[in-house]
């Protein structure tokens, strides 16, 4: 059940209000698009809401990086051990993994630019969208939050920034993920051991190849909640005032260029 009903159907929404998430259309920049591609793919389509791609991209990205050994191959190059890392990188895998790696970079760029056009012609079109939404399965509805507030609880923990703007696929993603990376990487004793000064315990007890899957996800997840937080400001704003317009100002108002109220 929703409050939306419209007699016409418009060629282009602004947004959509359900209560498994939001889904809203606004310019974005494609390349921090691609480039969240570039750092894990997936994440670029998570962005766009592409997730049925985004969630294929994510995981088939997890399981070549697995096979592969990819992430402790890149930690020995980075360390210059070239020999290392040509040694556990597996070559059967990562012939696979470098077309998929480039199509997530490229289709991630192509859509967020499709989707500026679309969002240009939908504000022009300026139809009625979703904007409160309720089923047994829980509610949602059009509000203005704070950006710093997602800033902070996803710095506290991946998913809380998700879930304070109601983006429950993207957080129950980030939250899944999160607990099974620290929980295989012994992050958290790792951190314990460097925050009583033993580095040389701390590097034995963390697992490279699953603990370098953790900055991206952690600092993909201050991006999208913030960076929708603030989207979602504008949206609201945009809605209240179109609402106001209609149903409040006298159809003979008229506001001049320059003029002061």
């Amino acid at each position: 059940m929703n409050n939306f009903r419209n007699k016409y159907r418009n060629r282009y929404y602004q947004a959509n209000f359900t209560p498994f998430g939001t889904i809203q259309l606004h310019q974005r920049n494609p390349h921090i698009v691609a480039l969240w591609s570039v750092a894990f793919p997936g994440f670029g389509h998570f962005l766009i809401h592409k997730f049925i791609t985004g969630f294929a991209l994510f995981f088939w990205e997890f399981y070549i990086n697995q096979v592969t050994h990819l992430n402790t191959a890149m930690m020995y190059s980075f360390n210059g051990d070239i020999a290392k890392a040509k040694e556990i990188l597996d070559e059967r895998y990562i012939y696979l993994y470098i077309p998929v790696y480039l199509f997530a970079i490229w289709d991630s760029y192509r859509t967020a630019v499709d989707e500026n056009m679309i969002h240009l012609l939908a504000k022009r079109e300026n139809a009625k969208f979703t904007t409160f939404s309720i089923n047994p399965f829980g509610m949602n509805f059009i509000s203005k939050k704070k950006p710093l507030v997602a800033f902070a609880w996803s710095l506290a923990f991946p998913s809380l920034g998700q879930m304070y703007i109601h983006r429950i696929i993207g957080a129950l993603l980030l939250l899944i993920m999160t607990i099974v990376v620290i929980l295989n990487s012994d992050l958290v004793e790792g951190i314990h051991y460097c925050m009583l000064g033993d580095f040389g315990r701390a590097r034995e007890v963390v697992d490279e190849q699953w603990s370098l899957y953790f900055p991206s996800i952690y600092f993909y997840g201050i991006y999208d909640a913030y960076s929708n937080t603030v989207e979602l400001g504008k949206l609201f704003s945009w809605e209240q005032a179109d609402f106001l317009k209609r149903h409040h100002q006298p159809q003979n108002f008229v506001l001049h260029k320059g003029e002061k109220i």
